[in-house]
């Protein structure tokens, strides 16, 4: 089994969910593969801002010297969203607009459950990973670029 390029997936989607696909084709691998271990990928991220979410926050909170604005244009973008599509949209849009880390921290500061976080964007990851990995592997010639 080739680990060493599964773990590339992986590490390449738990900062930007993009780059598991890219990294699969890059790689050879079937294009299932690649939406498995991007799916792994993205939900390492989930799992790990939600469940080190707290300290990291503290950790920024006790080394920032002015609070942060409360309105800014992300900010308002986050509400929208959030008033408009809740959690779903969120997870719906995390892998397309916001990285694996950044829609979880968002939908933290909503204050939703890590359960239901975690469903949300489990099935975000695969339906995002499936329809990513086979669009890319039926672009003619994007094997080449990599390869």
């Amino acid at each position: 089994m080739p680990i060493a390029k599964y773990l590339s997936v992986i590490i390449a989607s738990t900062l930007k969910f993009v780059g598991g696909p890219l990294s699969g084709v890059a790689l050879g691998l079937s294009w299932l593969e690649t939406a498995i271990f991007t799916t792994i990928g993205m939900m390492v991220s989930v799992v790990v801002v939600i469940y080190a979410g707290a300290a990291l926050q503290l950790l920024i909170q006790r080394y920032r010297s002015t609070p942060p604005k409360r309105f800014t244009k992300r900010t308002r973008l986050a509400i929208k969203i959030w008033k408009r599509a809740g959690l779903a949209g969120i997870a719906f849009l995390t892998p397309l607009l916001l990285t694996p880390i950044g829609g979880t921290i968002l939908a933290i500061s909503f204050r939703v459950k890590p359960g239901q976080i975690m469903l949300y964007m489990l099935v975000s990851a695969v339906f995002w990973a499936v329809v990513q990995s086979i669009v890319f592997y039926q672009i003619p010639g994007l094997k080449g670029v990599f390869g």
